[in-house]
């Protein structure tokens, strides 16, 4: 959000339940506040900040409950807290991206759990690794100083010794001989006149970017020369991976596959990064295939892929920036008062063009059970006419199985959740979700344990307030632009509702559905037959409610 200034943690003292803080993505700055008032904390997360200076020893100090601390991407200096080492609860630690220098304290935590990682790459740490890490991912601690497992075996004290002794005889010799040469050279004026010479052709110093090359810089930099952007399409200009390294870039977020950034290389040209860790599904090979594969899809509701790299421990996936943000941060993000939300119109095109993308990944990728398997509003990007580009499509045959059922929209369906599988509909049921958020402007998740029993997630919470008289409460508040176009609205209704059918047999076909939300309008027809099979406009706010036989949907017992 941009938020700037200072966190008063002693306001937050009086939060006596408070768990979990997270100030991620914003642009508070100054040093680091003093959490540890917060004594009963389970999570801190302060990522992509602009904090700086060190932190106390004890910055930690009485945080018994504390399991989780996000501080990366700031520019905290200065020793790592020895009060974090200590923390008896602590199993997921992430510093990468700061200044944090000398040696890495002796944790104490075993980190044993599932999920536990401590991440201190690319700061200016140096020495041996403590034990208690050694069993850590390497990429945890690259771009700094280290040695001992994962990393390479440390040196011995003796050898340190040896060098040391030896470096500096050499470089005794090195200094007598230098003095000789410098009494040789004024005491015959024709040598001292060609060494003069010679000194004014010697080359400027390599600068990196007008600044003094660090760590993390000399890590991109090698990267750049030895490896390149695999593009994947022929009508985009090509510009060397070291030139998108080195491009100013911005913090775009960071979701459960990876974190996004905003690069604008030397044409002016504004591209899209994102980093992908958990993609180790095929070998090298399969994964240029379907990249190319996807980089040959080309339609005006796709966010086009314009080149890959690829790595084992990483991949990057080059696109195109959309510069409207995602669906999400319009429908959800806390808006300045009196800033107007998307309108019916816009809306009504939006959902337009993501069935229409839908429909062509389905034909043109017709061998994949689920064509995009990540549809949701954070996927649906827009661009300066607001126009929709589905993003993150056709990724599953790519990703680590564990990782995509854990994190992936399709694993949500009613039928991987009963089953253990999905289908051709599964895509559709994540479109159905889709068009009621954009109708209510409510979050999914928020309505995942609401409303009486246990099946009241999204879908059933939007039928039984059709179903219980009070359908004005449907709609988005801030939906602005519905007059007369309530009907039309309605038909959207029913719409997301048949795509949310929890029997699959009963749940639309995706060609069902894009034919129906090809033929809505912004208004309401004259004739009324038009829609009256989904409810008349008068129903829409009235107090009658709708009927089984207008609404008829189905829920797990």
């Amino acid at each position: 959000m941009g938020l700037t200034g200072v966190i008063d943690v002693n306001i937050l003292t009086g939060l006596q339940l408070l768990r979990t803080v997270s100030f991620m993505n914003n642009s508070f700055g100054g040093p680091f506040p003093e959490v540890k008032k917060l004594t009963s904390l389970r999570a801190l997360y302060l990522a992509y900040n602009h904090y700086s200076g060190e932190i106390r020893n004890d910055g930690f100090t009485g945080m018994p409950a504390l399991q989780r601390v996000f501080l990366a991407w700031n520019n905290f200096s200065g020793s790592i807290p020895k009060s974090l080492a200590t923390l008896p609860s602590l199993f997921q630690l992430s510093l990468e991206q700061n200044h944090f220098e000398g040696r890495i304290p002796d944790f104490q935590q075993d980190f044993k759990q599932d999920g536990s990682f401590v991440n201190l790459a690319y700061n200016k740490l140096e020495g041996p690794i403590p034990y208690s890490l050694r069993k850590m991912n390497a990429s945890f601690f690259e771009g700094n100083n280290l040695c001992g497992e994962p990393l390479p075996k440390c040196s011995s004290s003796r050898k340190k010794r040896t060098i040391i002794i030896i470096i500096v005889v050499a470089g005794s010799l090195v200094v007598l001989a230098l003095i000789a040469a410098v009494s040789y050279i004024l005491k015959d004026p024709a040598m001292a006149s060609r060494f003069k010479k010679a000194e004014k052709k010697k080359p400027a110093g390599n600068v990196i970017m007008g600044k003094k090359e660090d760590q993390s810089s000399q890590h991109y930099r090698k990267l750049g020369e030895k490896a390149k952007l695999y593009f994947v399409r022929n009508d985009r200009e090509k510009f060397q991976l070291q030139e998108l390294l080195r491009a100013s870039a911005e913090v775009l977020g960071s979701g459960s596959f990876g974190s996004s950034y905003k690069a604008v290389i030397s044409s002016g040209e504004a591209l899209v990064v994102k980093r992908f860790k958990q993609m180790n599904n095929v070998g090298k090979e399969e994964f240029r295939e379907h990249m190319v594969r996807l980089g040959r899809l080309s339609h005006p509701n796709l966010l086009s892929l314009v080149a890959f790299y690829y790595r084992k421990e990483e991949k990057l996936l080059v696109s195109d920036f959309a510069p409207n943000g995602s669906l999400a941060s319009h429908l959800h993000a806390r808006r300045a008062p009196g800033e107007p939300g998307l309108d019916w119109p816009t809306r009504l095109k939006i959902i337009k063009g993501v069935a229409k993308g839908l429909a062509y990944l389905y034909n043109e990728l017709s061998n994949l059970t689920l064509p995009h398997g990540h549809l949701k509003s954070s996927n649906v990007l827009l661009n300066h006419t607001f126009d929709p580009l589905l993003s993150d499509y056709a990724l599953l045959p790519v990703m680590n199985k564990e990782h995509a059922q854990q994190f992936m929209v399709a694993y949500k369906s009613p039928e991987f959740s009963q089953y253990d599988r999905t289908t051709r509909k599964t895509d559709v049921w994540s479109l159905g979700i889709l068009i009621l958020e954009m109708l209510t402007g409510k979050f999914p998740a928020n309505y995942l344990r609401q409303g009486k029993g246990g099946n009241a997630d999204l879908a059933t919470w939007v039928n039984s307030v059709v179903r219980e008289e009070w359908t004005g409460e449907v709609f988005d508040k801030d939906m602005k632009g519905t007059k007369n176009g309530e009907g039309e609205m309605l038909k959207l209704l029913k719409i997301g509702m048949g795509c949310c059918e929890w029997d699959i047999e009963k749940r639309w076909e995706l060609r069902e559905a894009l034919e129906r939300i090809e033929e809505l309008k912004e208004r309401d027809s004259d004739n009324v037959e038009d829609y009256s099979s989904y409810g008349s406009e008068g129903d829409v706010y009235s107090s009658r409610a709708v009927t089984d036989d207008e609404f008829s949907f189905s829920v797990q017992a």
